[in-house]
């Protein structure tokens, strides 16, 4: 298995992953326009890939993506009598299920980890589902409270 970050080779799959991942979630969506879905996707990943804003990082065996993890790294506004690091969101955490409960999302995780000290983030920051918690609180995340959330009207 490799660990590495997504190229444009990867996206297709890509695509496919994040659909099968929100309908797993929410079968209500299989009645969406996938062609509709697919062309979004393309375009946020096309951008994503070719700038330093987006980090997906993917584990693979024998070019088939078998799990990945999107970082968006966040720039925070400097401060006076401080240097100022960004913080990263992770998001868009997935493993294919047949994959599961085999260690591979564990060591992506990992690999995240020391690339995010390695680059100086502050934190990660991550809202995960129910499921997910026990997850991540073996790997070392704290739970918090809700933030503040304010809906445009």
């Amino acid at each position: 298995m490799q660990i590495r970050l997504a190229e444009a080779d990867d996206i297709q799959q890509l695509i496919q992953m994040r659909w099968d991942f929100t309908i797993e979630h929410d079968e209500s969506k299989k009645s969406t326009s996938f062609q509709e879905f697919e062309t979004e996707c393309r375009s946020f990943l096309e951008r994503a890939l070719l700038n330093q804003q987006w980090f997906i990082w993917i584990a693979e065996e024998q070019g088939k993506i078998l799990s990945h993890i999107y970082i968006e790294c966040i720039h925070k506004v400097p401060r006076p009598g401080r240097i100022t690091y960004p913080f990263a969101y992770m998001t868009n955490v997935y493993t294919l299920p047949e994959y599961r409960q085999k260690g591979i999302g564990s060591k992506l995780l990992h690999v995240i980890h020391d690339w995010t000290k390695e680059n100086k983030y502050e934190f990660v920051l991550v809202w995960p589902s129910d499921e997910a918690i026990e997850f991540y609180k073996r790997s070392g995340y704290e739970v918090l409270t809700e933030p503040l959330i304010y809906y445009p009207k």
